[in-house]
């Protein structure tokens, strides 16, 4: 590799510079958390993190955004950020997985970004959705879209030595994966239903000691390539399929040559090693703590941040000092 090929793949530090990024969207949307304002929420969530973004030394494009720019003035699909120097990336962000969620005081809403070399990111194009599986390594080369999803949930069950009625799948709770729910209970497994909160329930999928097995479901593309990085980094596997809704959504996709038969992997949907994830909690759930505010003047968070060349896993819970984050103008202690 030559020094210039060198120069521009991701730092190694830039892993510590996305939790900045995260923890700012968390602190920005935590004062809203529980007042039913799904859209001041989410909007808090982008500026904290639009923020801090423009400060991270990288030349990004948003591969996964808030939308197109018509639909979203900020973090839109295709807007460069960054301060314009190397490495090239693509990036994606969801400021607040889990609007609904964040809005209304309930479990397991996040801030997240995913980071990688410039190119490796699926773009979704015109699907919106998604059929999905996702496991841990000890399972991973069971996952199956076109086995029966009974048999899989019993060979899951097989090779982690219990009985699978023991066994838990997390499903996102939508009219739209009834069909797959019969097959897992009629197998024998039980089914914890979410509301929301596709990247939280992939990451609850892979976490060492989960409650769960694994993941399956129609969920949002989008959050499947997040996830998708996010697997990368912590090994298992994600599996998905593009699921149009409609003819003229699975006309658009043809037209724009996708394979709606084709099965895509991690790799399929993060190309290469050079993958970093941030994740910061901003209500309480099962893989991470959320905003807290143990005194008057300051609020602590948790975050996940990986990186899948060097395979760290780190868990950083930090104190911060709101006085200071509104001097600095990050809107983060409203």
């Amino acid at each position: 590799m030559s020094s210039g090929e060198a120069h521009n793949h991701p730092d190694r530090n830039l892993a510590l510079e996305l939790v900045r990024v995260t923890e700012a969207a968390a602190l920005a949307t935590a004062p809203l958390v529980g007042r039913g304002d799904k859209e001041a929420a989410d909007q808090a969530a982008v500026d904290g993190m639009r923020y801090m973004l423009h400060s991270v030394q990288m030349d990004g494009v948003v591969v996964i955004g808030e939308g197109e720019k018509d639909e979203a003035p900020m973090l839109y699909n295709g807007e460069h950020i960054g301060d314009g120097s190397a490495p090239e990336v693509d990036i994606a962000v969801d400021p607040l997985e889990g609007t609904t969620l964040a809005a209304h005081g309930m479990p397991s809403a996040l801030a997240v970004i995913a980071l990688s070399d410039r190119g490796s990111m699926f773009d979704p194009g015109p699907c919106v959705y998604m059929e999905k599986m996702a496991g841990s390594p000890e399972i991973a080369d069971l996952l199956d879209l076109d086995r029966p999803l009974g048999e899989t949930v019993r060979l899951v069950a097989q090779r982690k030595g219990h009985d699978v009625g023991d066994g838990m799948v997390v499903v996102l709770d939508r009219p739209r994966p009834e069909q797959g729910i019969r097959e897992i209970r009629e197998a024998g497994a039980r089914v914890r239903l979410i509301a929301h909160g596709d990247v939280s329930a992939a990451l609850l999928a892979v976490t060492e000691r989960s409650p769960v097995d694994m993941l399956w479901g129609i969920g949002g593309t989008p959050e499947g390539v997040i996830s998708a990085a996010a697997i990368k980094c912590l090994g298992g596997q994600l599996l998905g399929r593009l699921w149009p809704r409609e003819e003229d959504e699975r006309a658009a996709a043809l037209a724009a040559g996708y394979d709606l038969e084709q099965i895509l992997d991690c790799e399929a949907l993060v190309k290469g090693d050079d993958v970093f994830f941030s994740a910061t909690g901003v209500t309480d759930g099962d893989v991470l703590q959320g905003v807290r505010y143990p005194s008057a003047g300051g609020a602590t968070t948790e975050s996940l941040v990986m990186r899948r060349r060097s395979n760290p896993v780190r868990r950083i819970s930090a104190r911060h000092d709101r006085a200071k984050l509104r001097a600095m103008g990050r809107g983060t202690g409203h």
